[in-house]
């Protein structure tokens, strides 16, 4: 089974967009607790609290740039001082409720955003890894009883999947344009795509998203309210997915880096679009997780549905089977421990836990469990 190598990573010039938010905090302070040279690029954190600043992640990184996607030039900048040798893009407008509210700006964010990125890295002039990160809800979603590949549809019926979807298209677009030994490409770049599963963990302080807003009921003594019980998601834990970016992120940077033999293809054969989901196990509905969650940290719900509310999916599910061939990749807790270390997270730092000592001790369980299998 394949495992993150430290030894890859330490010293690595890496640099992250979206490094401010969830996700993307997360993925800070596990490439710094590797020893990675950690460039990020985001804007501020739009919580109260964020985990960027409760885990005081300015002072790990190498540098800190709070700028937008949308500014191609102050990206051409950043992406010229870091020199980076792994690119991770989380950076996007990533809630489907907002994006109802805010079309355009989901559009220019998720769709230019990502070329703007891809276009600052053209200038490259060495072995240059880079995962976009985008989502499970990129495929043309028809409520199947089996998950998707990553060669089925793509589609998107509101605007945040539909950009997320159309930013898969641009990214495969510009990497068969301008990735390659042709005079107007670039041979040292490596383009992957990353489709995850609905991501939960510790510190997700984000509106709409029904763990963040099921910790804030149970912490003021509230019933949690549930808009969706009976829809079903893909649930994981944050690093069950930031691992698989960086396996992936390993894996296409040595493919690139490798000298090639005469006759060999160009194409790094990593360099395309890979899901990283959790077991089918954990396939569960939104009633089911919160009832989980309860079995940690009592408390009730009540159903607070909206007829006139946005279209949101009601099933969703992703097939792994290429990540775990191709990268060895598989997931490593299952929908109980997911939701029993979420739940723990947040009642600890509720109860008065350093949030720090808290994701530092779920990211060594995670990497035990990694290092031994299951």
């Amino acid at each position: 089974m394949a495992v993150i190598h430290p030894s890859f990573w330490r010293g690595r010039r890496v640099l992250i967009t979206g490094h401010t938010g969830f996700k993307g905090s997360w993925l800070a302070l596990w490439l710094t607790q590797m020893g990675a040279q950690v460039h990020g690029v985001a804007l501020a954190p739009d919580t109260s609290p964020a985990l960027f600043n409760q885990l005081q992640l300015t002072s790990r990184l190498a540098s800190h740039h709070l700028i937008d996607i949308c500014d191609p030039e102050a990206l051409v900048q950043v992406a010229a001082a870091a020199q980076p040798e792994v690119v991770l893009h989380l950076a996007a407008q990533p809630l489907v409720r907002r994006s109802y509210h805010d079309p355009l700006g989901t559009w220019a964010t998720n769709v230019q955003g990502s070329l703007n990125l891809l276009e600052a890295l053209k200038p490259v002039h060495h072995p240059c890894a880079v995962v976009m990160v985008t989502t499970d809800k990129v495929y043309a979603n028809q409520d199947w009883d089996y998950g998707y590949r990553e060669c089925d549809r793509l589609g998107g019926h509101d605007p945040y999947s539909a950009s997320k979807a159309a930013a898969e298209l641009a990214t495969a677009s510009w990497r068969a344009s301008f990735c390659g030994e042709e005079g107007h490409q670039n041979p040292y770049l490596a383009i992957a795509t990353a489709r995850a599963g609905n991501v939960i963990g510790g510190g997700d302080w984000a509106e709409d998203r029904i763990v963040p807003d099921a910790m804030r009921s149970l912490a003021g003594h509230e019933a949690i309210p549930v808009r969706h019980p009976l829809a079903t998601r893909p649930w994981q834990h944050v690093l069950e997915p930031l691992g698989g970016y960086m396996q992936l992120a390993e894996q296409l940077f040595t493919a690139q880096a490798s000298p090639r033999e005469p006759k060999e293809p160009a194409h790094n054969r990593f360099a395309s679009a890979f899901n990283f989901g959790p077991a089918l196990e954990a396939n569960r509905s939104v009633s089911e997780l919160v009832e989980a969650a309860l079995q940690h940290w009592p408390g009730s719900w009540r159903h607070q549905s909206n007829p006139n509310a946005p279209h949101e999916a009601g099933r969703l599910h992703l097939q792994i089977d290429k990540a775990h061939h191709q990268l060895g990749w598989q997931p490593q807790w299952d929908f109980a421990t997911t939701v029993a270390r979420t739940v723990a997270w947040y009642r600890a730092v509720h109860e008065g836990a350093s949030p720090l000592t808290c994701c530092l001790a779920d990211l060594s369980a995670y990497q035990t469990q990694a290092a031994h299998g299951h």
